[in-house]
């Protein structure tokens, strides 16, 4: 979660900002309003795995840095409760295995 918060804040002109006295960020864009922080999470997080920076960028003008950390956090832990489902494990099992830390 903390490499999608550190991308997250890089992507984020608001982020990026060092001081009050820049313009203010970019408007929205992505052709069409009303895209929801589930889709926004979906649409971000397999831009992050197809290492597409562009739609990575698109997403997070979707939705608040907030709203967008909340949807990625819920993508994860369903798609981790399905994994785990399907092999027959602990979600924790499953976490460390994905992300090769080994067992306390």
């Amino acid at each position: 979660m903390a490499r999608i918060a550190e991308r997250m804040r890089k992507l984020l002109p608001s982020a990026r900002r060092s001081s009050g006295s820049e313009a203010a960020p970019p408007p929205a864009r992505g052709g069409r309003q009303g895209h929801n922080l589930f889709e926004a999470a979906a649409v971000y997080v397999a831009a992050c795995a197809e290492d597409d920076q562009e739609r990575q960028e698109e997403a997070v003008t979707w939705v608040s840095p907030g709203q967008l950390a909340f949807g990625v956090n819920e993508l994860a832990c369903r798609a981790l409760l399905t994994l785990a489902r399907e092999r027959n494990q602990t979600p924790e099992t499953v976490a460390r295995s994905l992300l090769g830390v080994k067992g306390r």
